[in-house]
């Protein structure tokens, strides 16, 4: 009876682990294997063990050689006590014993089952990680289970999935049993099994929820190029139509903002910037600038890097609050951008007419005896007024004309010099 016994406890565990019978049944094979080893050592290659799961049997068979004197009890058997059961039996015949697995005794066959439940857990383990593993940046829906400081369990079939603080929105506020979106970040292998990671606060959460909501952008016609956030305040995230037909920024916003606002409401309030994608880095930097416009813009594109001019009432919305919105467009651009002021900007850029060198010295005077000392000074003024002046003809202003534009673009290149190396003296200090 302890044979049925063990196949049914063994099929109950199964059962509340949904595990196959056919996997279940190799399962009992092994352990009897290590329960075989356990009592008769390790050199046991004559035995094999058959879990017959329809009938609830357990078969184990012991093969023994046919020997006149026995030396080893567990490999062979005596020709006088083989012809007992089978008369036509000769020395060296093999010799198939049937092992009846009550003969382990009860706490033998207890330490199975103990062997049994850590070996489901293992497959159970694997089961989770494999199907998990799959479904890596993908939504995830789920209720909150339990609520902790510095993370938040959540459950689905059984399924325990942890959302840590570093990966919650700022402003999320969670209720036991309520349900809850995220994108499965990570999964990581732990003595206690799988840990599984959901994100709210990540980059590809955003991108995910405008895949669900837009129609356009699953069938392939709008593409996502890239995204910035700052969790649960504001982001950024360009897209491209591959169809002129369609508005890329006007489909993703939808009907009176329809398809938007569900996934601002997702995100509880996070202020989203839709931005038209351009192949051409000038426009692509002045709309992820916006709310603020630029009047200029300076691009080194191998390097990338821009400096972006703007009016001084503008500058402070253009670099945002802590740095957020010149950050964000700075990621989603590729481009490294410095906001200036265009005073700041004119000031640097504004050239004393005695330090072009190329100048003739009677013209420098000409000019400064009229009061026209400064790059700025003579550019504000119109081109009839400075012919009017003694001394100075067509070819004499179109040359300082030139010779002014030299020397500004010198000085711009200059300010990107000293903005760039400030920015790797600031990234070497950190």
């Amino acid at each position: 009876m302890i044979n049925k016994e063990i196949i049914e406890a063994f099929k109950t565990i199964a059962d509340e682990k949904n595990i196959d019978r056919v996997e279940l049944s190799t399962i009992i094979e092994d352990i009897f294997i290590v329960m075989i080893e356990k009592k008769y050592g390790e050199d046991i290659d004559n035995f094999s063990v058959i879990a017959n799961m329809e009938k609830g049997e357990i078969e184990i068979y012991q093969e023994k050689t046919v020997v006149e004197e026995v030396d080893d009890e567990i490999k062979e058997i005596s020709l006088k006590k083989a012809i007992k059961v089978e008369p036509d039996l000769e020395l060296g015949d093999p010799f198939v014993e049937i092992v009846d697995p009550e003969s382990f005794g009860r706490r033998l066959i207890s330490s199975a089952k103990q062997f049994l439940s850590q070996k489901l857990k293992e497959i159970e383990r694997n089961a989770i990680y494999g199907e998990f593993n799959d479904k890596i940046g993908q939504i995830f829906v789920g209720s909150v289970h339990q609520i902790q400081r510095d993370r938040i369990f959540i459950i689905k079939d059984n399924v325990e999935i942890m959302l840590p603080k570093s990966e919650q929105m700022p402003n999320d506020r969670y209720r036991r049993g309520e349900t809850i979106r995220g994108i499965l970040k990570d999964i990581k292998v732990t003595a206690r099994g799988p840990e599984i990671i959901l994100s709210r606060s990540d980059d590809s959460f955003l991108e995910k929820l405008f895949e669900l909501e837009i129609p356009e952008i699953e069938d392939g016609i709008i593409e996502i190029k890239s995204v910035s956030r700052v969790a649960g305040d504001r982001s950024k995230i360009v897209v491209y139509s591959s169809d002129r037909r369609i508005d890329a920024v006007g489909a993703c916003v939808g009907m009176r903002g329809s398809r938007i606002q569900s996934i601002v409401r997702e995100l509880n309030g996070e202020k989203i910037d839709i931005i038209n994608w351009s192949e051409r880095p000038e426009i692509l930097i002045s709309r992820a600038l916006a709310p603020a416009r630029p009047i200029d813009l300076y691009l080194d594109e191998e390097r990338p890097f821009v400096v972006a001019v703007f009016e001084d009432e503008e500058l402070s919305m253009a670099i945002g609050k802590n740095g957020q919105n010149i950050r964000l467009a700075s990621n989603v651009t590729n481009y490294r951008i410095d906001a200036v002021k265009r005073s700041e900007h004119q000031g640097e850029n504004n050239i004393y007419l005695e330090e072009i060198e190329e100048l003739n010295e009677k013209h420098v005077n000409i000019l400064s005896d009229n009061n026209i000392v400064t790059s700025a000074d003579f550019e504000d003024l119109d081109k009839d007024h400075i012919l009017s002046i003694k001394g100075l003809g067509p070819k004499t202003y179109e040359k300082i004309i030139s010779l002014i534009q030299v020397y500004k673009e010198k000085a711009t290149e200059d300010v990107k010099e000293n903005v760039n190396e400030d920015t790797v003296t600031q990234e070497e200090e950190a």
